[in-house]
């Protein structure tokens, strides 16, 4: 757990930043070897170069995995996300082979005793809605309907709890029953304050939650020593150790859904940005707890519906992009690095995007079907950035066709710093010749003079 220095609130963003940085450098890790403790310093260095801009010496080569390293380890994705047996020896296996300067983690697996305790909603998964040998999938829907944007704001965890968990959880259905928490006040309103708590569907919806608690810490009991296993006999560090959202993705990916979203922007545009920057302290005091627990400055944030196609440039400086800016600039400010993946296409908001207010140095961008030249010409000397490289080649490609394709993006816009190589998509589908045509041109090509 990074520990904040007495001083946190006297130094600037940068210094804050540095700080976490070294003490991601310097994290307790037994590793196997000193030469494998070198290499996570080294491997932490590349980021910290890329990050400020620099020249690090290799460009650091961190793609995105999705069901892949499974098929690879020879199991299904359900076996994945319900024997933890099995996941390990994959994953373990999945990182030594495909060594890249980022720990494949098997925490984004999910644990699907959880879910079916719970009886998810929200999501297909594998053998559940999904083919055993799949990814998961969003079931939309209006899971917080258009009235309820006021009950959303003036209480975001009432809302939550009350109305948003009930309808995402089938367990939990019974905690639409509970009062506000907050009429718990004095002595002579407690018993009244607590009666629904006592109905017994509500009793039993407690004890479902209590039992998918016990879900989860056997659950992560397994997965820490796995990636702990990687992480010290390969010499990788954890990258993303933090999550957060943009306000609008927040609300139009799995409350409201892309339809209804897009006609609040019509329909009541005023009460969906207040939500939105209601939203704002919430999205960033989670990515800053979170890369604080787990001691990495990175906060990865999946950008979906700011996307080219989903709405014009116009509507996106008036609903998208104020907000995520607030959580960047929150982020930032409390020395954590926005990792943002830009899902689609950007080529009409990368003037949007780079925002003077966003101090040079600070994010990371990681594209999937935007232009990287155009990326470069914008971007670079303020952001680091990377991605790109086509799942679609991956997958049907040649490995000739592979290593054409990363020297290319590396002679047209890595030379100068400040990027990593990554895939544009996450991958699901590659082979293992194709994997290492990238990894091994990168490690090669990449290295700065």
């Amino acid at each position: 757990m990074f520990t904040k220095p007495e001083n946190w609130n006297k130094l600037t963003p940068k210094e804050k930043m540095e700080a976490r940085f070294n003490s991601w450098m310097s994290l307790n890790i037994e590793f196997a070897s000193p030469e494998k403790a070198q290499a996570y310093k080294q491997r932490v260095q590349m980021i910290k170069d890329a990050t400020y801009l620099q020249k690090p010496e290799r460009i650091p080569i961190i793609p995105w995995w999705g069901v892949y390293p499974a098929e690879y380890g020879g199991i299904t994705m359900q076996e994945a996300m319900y024997d933890y047996d099995k996941l390990g020896r994959a994953w373990k296996k999945f990182n030594a082979d495909f060594e890249n300067d980022g720990l494949v983690t098997c925490s984004l697996v999910g644990p699907g005793k959880v879910f079916d305790i719970l009886d998810y909603k929200l999501y297909n998964w594998p053998g559940h809605g999904t083919p055993p040998n799949t990814s998961y999938q969003c079931v939309e829907g209006e899971y917080m309907t258009g009235d309820e944007y006021d009950l959303l704001i003036t209480d975001p965890s009432g809302y939550f709890m009350r109305y948003y968990l009930p309808r995402i959880f089938g367990a939990l259905g019974p905690w639409q029953m509970l009062g506000p928490f907050t009429d718990i006040l004095e002595l002579p309103f407690v018993g009244l304050g607590l009666i629904p708590t006592g109905i017994p569907p509500v009793q039993q919806a407690f004890k479902t939650f209590l039992e998918a608690g016990q879900a989860v810490m056997e659950w992560i009991s397994a997965i820490g020593p796995i990636d702990g296993y990687s992480m010290a006999t390969l010499g990788v560090p954890n990258i993303i150790g933090s999550f957060s959202k943009a306000p609008f993705d927040t609300l139009g990916d799995t409350m409201r859904g892309t339809r209804a979203i897009m006609l609040d922007m019509y329909r009541r545009p005023e009460k969906l940005i207040e939500a939105m920057e209601r939203i704002v302290p919430i999205a960033v005091e989670m990515g800053v707890r979170y890369a604080t627990v787990s001691d990495t400055p990175m906060v990865f944030i999946p950008l979906h519906k700011g996307a080219d196609g989903f709405m014009s440039n116009k509507d996106f400086e008036k609903f998208y992009w104020p907000t995520l800016k607030g959580v960047l600039l929150g982020l930032i400010n409390e020395g954590t690095v926005p990792y943002l993946f830009v899902e689609g296409g950007y080529n009409q908001r990368l003037d949007i995007i780079t925002d003077p207010d966003i101090p040079a140095g600070h994010t990371i961008w990681m594209f999937d079907h935007t232009d990287m030249k155009e990326v470069k010409r914008k971007l670079g000397g303020w952001a680091c950035f990377g991605g790109n490289v086509p799942g679609s080649l991956l997958k049907a490609g040649k490995p000739q066709e592979i290593e054409n394709y990363v020297k290319e993006l590396i002679d047209g816009v890595a030379q100068d710093g400040g990027y990593i190589l990554a895939n544009g998509a996450v991958l699901d589908n590659t082979t293992p010749e194709n994997l290492h045509a990238m990894l091994d041109t990168g490690k090669k090509y990449g290295v700065y003079k």
